[in-house]
C-alpha cells in the first residue's frame, strides 16, 4: 500500500493599517492582482483563496473589517518557500510592516493536507490558534520549524527564512 500523497497549505492574515482606498495601503493593493497572477502559475501551486475578483481581501474572516485573509496550497515546502522568498513577492512582502499593524499572536501557519483536499478558513484559523498555544507542531508551524509530511520521519527543518517574517514576529 502507497503512502498518501501531501500537499502543504498555508495561512497567513494581516490587520491592515488603513482600509482599502487608504494610500497608506495603496502600494499592497496595487501588487495584489500582480503577484496573485505570479503565485497561479509558480512551481508547485495547486491552490488559493479566493473570491469573484480573484483574491481573498473582501472575504470576512473575522468581526474586524481590516482583518484580511490568504491561503494556499503547494505541492510542498520548497515551492512555497521560493515563492515567497525568491520571487517577485518578496519585495512587496519585505513592505509588510508599511500595510499591515503589528500582529500579537502567530499571523502565519503551515500544515500538510492530502492531496487533493481543500482547507476552509476554519481549519487556517485553527492552525494558527494551535501554533499561537502550543507552537510549532505537525499540526501548525512555520518556515522557522517545518515539520515533515505525515509518514515521514525527521526533526523540524529550518528553511532560515528572513527574521521580518518568520509567521509570529
Amino acid at each position: 500500500m502507497t503512502q498518501p500523497q501531501w500537499h502543504l497549505a498555508q495561512i497567513n492574515i494581516g490587520r491592515l493599517v488603513a482600509p482599502r482606498g487608504d494610500p497608506r495601503v495603496a502600494g499592497f493593493f496595487d501588487n495584489l492582482d500582480r503577484l496573485n497572477a505570479l503565485a497561479d502559475v509558480a512551481p508547485g501551486f495547486v491552490w488559493r483563496l479566493q473570491e469573484a475578483a480573484g483574491n481573498a481581501t473582501d472575504i470576512s474572516c473575522a468581526p474586524d473589517p481590516l482583518l484580511i485573509v490568504n491561503m494556499s496550497v503547494w505541492t510542498g515546502a520548497e515551492a512555497l518557500f521560493d515563492y515567497v522568498y525568491r520571487s517577485a513577492h518578496t519585495p512587496v512582502m519585505a513592505r509588510r510592516r508599511d500595510y499591515f499593524a503589528r500582529f500579537e499572536g502567530a499571523y502565519q501557519a503551515l500544515w500538510w493536507v492530502p492531496a487533493g483536499e481543500t482547507p476552509s478558513i476554519n481549519d487556517g484559523l485553527s492552525r494558527l490558534w494551535m501554533l499561537d498555544r502550543f507552537g510549532p507542531s505537525q499540526q501548525a508551524f512555520t518556515f522557522k520549524a517545518r515539520f515533515a509530511a505525515p509518514g515521514h520521519a525527521g526533526p523540524p527543518v529550518d528553511h532560515q527564512p528572513d527574521p521580518w517574517c518568520v509567521g509570529n514576529a
